[in-house]
């Protein structure tokens, strides 16, 4: 009898093990690839290129004319991105090189009017599409303009005033990105020996930049 009983108590304790046994364990799970949008954080060098369209209006007490210097320019621009959340805020700088002289001559004298190199320091607030990202920009803006004469006097002046525009960036890599901007800017005026001078400018620009 007592036999009997042990056998019955060992079979009813080896049934639930029996049973956890044949329980399935869960699958292992599956590691899946977390997609991050794109970091636009950091600081940034570039080149650009493009066309400017210069507009100048000359005045003297009784008497006015305006003049347009039309031309290209190459540079390169340098800037510092934060990002948060898609809101992306910046300061960026460029320096460039312009090609939009004009040339006369009158009673013997050969004049050749223009800018050669003009600058900005601007602040930028855009939005991101992950590589995408669209912006609007504005700051100081600065330029050299010259009056060169054969023969003659040679004057030069800087000019100092306000920008604004947008632009659009994309990532073409993680660290490479490509820019087209469009911007308007107005250098205010200064005299040229007794002529009052106010130039204002258009640019369209495209460029390409390295992200560190």
């Amino acid at each position: 009898m007592k036999t009997l009983v042990l056998t019955a108590l060992l079979s009813a304790l080896a049934i639930p093990a029996f049973a956890a046994d044949m329980v399935e364990a869960p699958p292992e799970p599956v590691a899946t690839e977390v997609v991050t949008a794109f970091d636009w954080s950091g600081a940034y060098i570039g080149v650009q290129a493009g066309g400017s369209w210069l507009n100048g209006e000359f005045s003297v007490p009784g008497d006015s004319a305006d003049e347009d210097f039309n031309g290209g320019f190459i540079g390169k621009f340098i800037g510092y991105n934060f990002t948060f959340d898609n809101f992306v805020v910046g300061v960026e700088g460029d320096i460039n090189y312009n090609w939009n002289d004009n040339n006369y001559r009158a009673a013997g004298v050969r004049g050749d009017i223009g800018t050669d190199w003009s600058g900005s320091l601007r602040a930028r607030l855009g939005y991101s599409f992950d590589r995408v990202l669209i912006y609007a920009t504005g700051g100081w803006a600065t330029t050299n303009a010259h009056v060169d004469q054969t023969p003659g006097k040679n004057w030069d002046r800087n000019f100092s005033g306000w920008t604004i525009g947008k632009g659009i960036d994309y990532a073409v890599t993680d660290n490479v990105f490509v820019r087209a901007e469009y911007r308007y800017t107005d250098y205010s005026d200064r005299k040229f020996g007794g002529v009052k001078v106010d130039l204002d400018q258009h640019t369209a620009t495209i460029g390409v930049a390295y992200k560190f």
